[in-house]
């Protein structure tokens, strides 16, 4: 009798595979964006953005589906967002200004569609731009750069539109600790001069957690971190050095943190928080007074330690977790 070839393992239904490139090419080569004369309604187009006093920079076919687009300057007063997209983040608009402002660019064009409205002047949709429109007319600019799409439906196409995924506390302390290194090699800037880069102290830190211990449930620390940690005034090349001794502080913790988890596992208490419960019962800032003085990073992490060595997994209950609620420990 032939054996039984074992059954392949099956993916659950929130598994895929990542896709794999396809065999052969796809769209345009970069010679063969403006190769070929417009179409009529895309000359129109053109035409109108100029009449309406805004500049065409480029006609040109983007390379994948070899679709028509306007790269135009168009009046800031003559674009607005489109009417039944989710409101502004003033959190997020105010960053743009910010990096916007400090870096003196706006890089980043918006996607427009001429939209006729018999009430008024035409105006340009923006189903992905709010944001950086909002930011712009705060900032005070006369135009805006924007990528004019013929098609009108792609007005009404913002949920495809907005795809990219946003970092998530892993990713961004990964990405600035490896920024940190490449620019600690170029002269002999501190921390602060890149605050803009780097975003926050703690996510220095955090890259080295990562770095070290790539499963590093960060997202139960950052809380805490971002009221201790600053930025160093200290060359990059002598700060990395103490970022180091403060990732080993922050791992030797979460060594004692996983310790008394597993405790209250073995106890049978079961959630998906053990670890952010842990960690907000050793934190010493939780309770402390707004007019106290502000810990420095040693300190407090010195105080956790001790806290999670005196910690008694047997005082805990199962109506404790329940009243903490709990956060996330990282956000994968």
């Amino acid at each position: 009798m032939a054996e039984k070839k074992p059954k392949k393992p099956q993916l659950s239904k929130r598994t895929r595979r990542r896709r794999k490139p396809v065999g052969s090419s796809m769209g345009l080569a970069a010679g063969e964006l403006q190769a070929a004369a417009p179409p009529g309604a895309v000359a129109e187009l053109h035409q109108q953005i100029e009449i309406e006093g805004g500049k065409v920079l480029s006609v040109y076919r983007e390379p994948y589906g070899g679709q028509w687009l306007v790269l135009a300057a168009i009046p800031i007063e003559l674009v607005e967002p489109t009417p039944y997209q989710r409101n502004i983040s003033d959190t997020h608009v105010r960053k743009l200004e910010t990096v916007i402002g400090k870096i003196g660019r706006f890089l980043d064009p918006i996607i427009a569609v001429r939209i006729l409205k018999p009430d008024h002047a035409a105006k340009y949709w923006t189903p992905n731009g709010n944001h950086r429109l909002s930011a712009m007319r705060t900032l005070g600019a006369r135009s805006i750069v924007a990528l004019v799409v013929p098609e009108a439906a792609v007005a009404y196409q913002i949920l495809a539109l907005n795809t990219e995924k946003a970092h998530n506390l892993r990713e961004k302390a990964l990405e600035v600790i490896r920024m940190y290194r490449e620019l600690a090699q170029l002269d002999g800037a501190t921390e602060e001069t890149y605050a803009l880069e780097f975003e926050e102290p703690a996510l220095i830190t955090l890259g080295l957690c990562y770095e070290e211990r790539p499963r590093f449930s960060g997202g139960a620390y950052h809380p805490v971190l971002k009221r201790v940690d600053e930025f160093q005034q200290k060359a990059l090349r002598t700060a990395l050095s103490v970022r180091q001794q403060r990732a080993k502080t922050l791992l030797e913790l979460d060594d004692l943190i996983v310790k008394q988890v597993e405790a209250l596992k073995t106890k049978g208490l079961t959630s998906p928080y053990l670890k952010s419960f842990v960690v907000a019962r050793v934190n010493p800032i939780r309770f402390r007074p707004k007019d106290a003085p502000a810990l420095l990073f040693d300190e407090a992490l010195d105080r956790m330690t001790q806290a999670a060595i005196r910690f008694n997994p047997d005082k805990i209950k199962m109506d404790d977790l329940a009243k903490s609620g709990g956060v996330a420990e990282d956000t994968e």
